[in-house]
This record gives structure tokens, sequence and C-alpha cells, in this order.
């Protein structure tokens, strides 16, 4: 059967879908690049925002007009609304997130003890989903009770991979030329909580780099009360990227309490200056909310001025998006739709100016890029994109096709969103 895999949001979803295509493929399936060459399609859907729930519908819509005949729908929208999932065209099975695990072999119409799947080597995505780096989930779930988010009711409680579990998904992914992990989850600096014994994430990471020979490791989002001063002590080791993401969300004391985040200002500025003078080059990048309900004009310059003060390499800004089943819509004081989008566009030029700001702290450099795509053959050879461990996104023109290495390029002027450069013979 050739079947097409989607998915919308974020890292972990991507996760699934590749472990969605590792049995799929082991139980003797093809995984295909579009949905128009597929007879079933999986779609993991998103609905941490009211456009991620939207984008989640059209992907369904899509598929079903491309003429998938069969599709199944997963993930965080369709697990909150299972009945306007189930009555889109084509849709014939909806799995909740709670039995996500499973879906492939609900969807094959198989025992559980009957699945008897060989462990397959990953091969990348094809379609819009390629993607060189392999993403590991670690963890799913959340005990967190941040007021604007619904992702911990669609995911439900903080829930743990076994350390050997996730060591063998990356042994997999290297069996298949993987030359980056990253480890993804819900709330990823969660990782081991609900263990016995209880562990910690800094085990969990010392386990990869001691027990794999994976050549870079990259961790996504992090809590930043998940970290400590001696965290950073990782990062003697040199696989491990050096790229923290830390969803800040408000620069404001104020609104850092009402969205009920564990950390203050103060508290967010002591890290970054302790993993910034423990790892030179690291880029932090971060995702901010504005017009979160009761920000007024004083707590929103608060929060500009702190996102300008910290100087990330880059970030995501979202207005606030309600969302039924949240502390937040209860919430007195809403921002009007005008005043968030006005905010949104200044808070997009900051962190414009300091992602540009560490970009040209680069420039004239060396670095190491992993190539993640080649396209657009011309005079002077193919265009290849790529990242470096701290995440600068690095463009060069090459003779040859490369994907999936890594070479050392020089960094020599910028780009709208990177840096580009040439290759090092």
């Amino acid at each position: 059967m050739k079947i097409f895999l989607d998915s919308i949001g974020c890292r972990l979803n991507q996760s699934e879908i590749e472990r969605f295509a590792t049995q799929f493929r082991a139980a003797g399936h093809t995984i295909v690049n579009s949905a128009g060459e597929a007879e079933l399609v999986v779609v993991n859907t998103c609905t941490v925002t009211s456009a991620a729930a939207s984008d989640s519908r059209q992907k369904i819509r899509q598929a079903a007009r491309q003429g998938a005949g069969e599709i199944v729908v997963t993930g965080c929208w369709s697990t909150l609304e299972p009945d306007s999932a189930a009555v889109l065209p084509n849709v014939r099975r909806v799995v909740s997130n709670l039995d996500k695990d499973h879906l492939v072999v609900e969807v094959l119409g198989v025992q559980e003890e009957d699945f008897d799947l060989e462990p397959v080597a990953r091969k990348p995505l094809p379609g819009v989903h390629l993607r060189t780096r392999a993403f590991i989930k670690t963890q799913d779930g959340c005990d967190n009770h941040c007021t604007f988010c619904i992702t911990r009711i669609a995911r439900g409680p903080g829930r743990s991979e076994t350390i050997k579990a996730v060591l063998s998904d990356i042994q997999h992914a290297l069996k298949g030329g993987t030359r980056e992990v990253v480890l993804s989850g819900v709330h990823l600096g969660s990782w081991g909580y609900d263990l016995s014994p209880r562990m910690h994430l800094r085990d969990l990471i010392q386990a990869v780099l001691q027990d794999t020979n994976v050549e870079r490791l990259r961790l996504s989002s992090l809590e930043p009360w998940d970290l400590d001063e001696t965290f950073f002590q990782l990062w003697e080791n040199p696989r491990l990227c050096r790229h923290l993401h830390l969803p800040l969300q408000s620069g404001s004391e104020q609104t850092l309490h009402r969205m009920a985040r564990h950390t203050t200002p103060a508290a967010f500025r002591q890290l970054i200056a302790s993993a910034r003078q423990a790892v030179p080059g690291m880029a932090v990048t971060t995702d901010l909310i504005v017009g979160f309900p009761g920000e007024d004009d004083r707590e929103f310059a608060e929060s500009l001025a702190f996102v300008q003060e910290m100087e990330f390499a880059g970030g995501h800004v979202f207005s606030y998006s309600a969302r039924p089943g949240t502390p937040a819509v209860r919430l007195n004081n809403p921002v009007s739709g005008t005043v968030a989008h006005r905010r949104s566009e200044q808070m997009r030029q900051v962190l414009a100016e300091s992602s540009t700001l560490f970009r040209e702290q680069h420039l004239g450099s060396e670095a190491s890029v992993l190539w993640e795509a080649t396209n657009a053959y011309g005079p002077t050879g193919w265009k290849l994109h790529g990242l470096t461990d701290n995440y600068l996104k690095v463009e060069v023109h090459s003779p040859l096709r490369l994907w999936n290495q890594i070479n050392r390029v020089r960094l020599d002027r910028l780009t709208d969103q990177g840096l580009a450069g040439s290759l090092i013979e």
C-alpha cells in the first residue's frame, strides 16, 4: 500500500510521522511524497493556535481533493474535536493522541502481538517533510498549567520514553545515515520526572552522547525553569549543538504571572547570561505572545524592552489566540485584534534586528554546515541550504549536489534569513 504522511505544527508531530513511516515500511508498505499518489493518507494535526487548527482542516481537505480515498486523522486538533474531524471529506478514522502509539496497528487491522516489526533503518520522509535531521520523540504530554495553552489538554500528562527506547530510535536513524538527531517532546525538559528512579534530561543527553556516535545532537524547545547553570556543562562535548530554544512568551513579569509561567524576567536574564558565558556562540531563540488578556501599553513596553535587551538569535511571535477550555479565555481586559497586530509587528521588528546582529557577528568566520536541501541548479551550480550547529541558515553554490553532508563554509555575506558563503576546499 502507498501511504502519504502529513503533519502540521511542532517538531514532536514531525517525530511522530517519522515513527509511523518506520512502522509502515517495516510492515512492507511504501511512503510516497504526495496525497495524490497515496491509497492512504495520515494527517497529524495541531491546535496550538486557531490558525494551526484551520491549517489542519485545510490539509485534510487538500488530501481529499488530490484523490486520497482513505484519510486517517490524529493529533491535537482531532483529539479535541473528533466529531469535526470525522465529518471532513474521506476521513475514515480519527485516532486520539492517547491511542496514537497504536495507530499503525489499528490501521493495518492486525493484533498487537502479531505485529512483529523488524527494525529498519530510518529513511527521510519524501516530499515536503524531507529532513536530513531525525526528530526523535523522547517525551509526550505536559504537567504545566500555562493559562493560554491547549496542548496540555490535548496531549495529557507528561510521559517519558525510556533511555533504552530513545537509544534504539537513534540507532535506527544512524543506520539510515542520519548525521543530526533532534530530541523532541511537548515538555522536553521534564523528561525523566515520571521515571523510577527519577531522572533528569541531562541523564538522557549524556547517555546519547556516550552510547551512540551521532555527530550532532540538538535539543528542541526547553522551558527555562527546567534548567540550571550546571546544565550548560553538557556543552563541553562539541557534538551537542549550540542552540537553545527557550520560550519566554512575555518580558513583563505581570503578564508572565497571568500566564502562569514559572519564570520571571530576572530569572530568565540570569539563565541566558549563564548559557552564553558557558558556551561561546550559543544561539538562543524564543517564542513570544503579544496581546495576552490584560496586556496594557505599559506591560507591552516592558516586554518589548526586555526582548530587545536579550538579543535573541531569532524566534516566533504569535498574537494571542483564545483556545476554548483554557483558563485564559476567562481573563478580563481582552486586547483588540488591531492592537495585537500592531504589537506583533513591533515585536517582530525587534527580533529581526537582533537576528541580524547575531548573524553579523559570524561574518568572516568559518562554520560546519549540514546540508538539508539542494535545488535550483544554475550557472554557478547547485544552490545548497543547510544549518550550522548554532542554527544559522546558510546557503552556498556548489558544482556537486551535496545533501546530508557536513562541510566547512566561509560565511561572507548576509541573506534575508541567514548567511551565504563559499565551500572551503
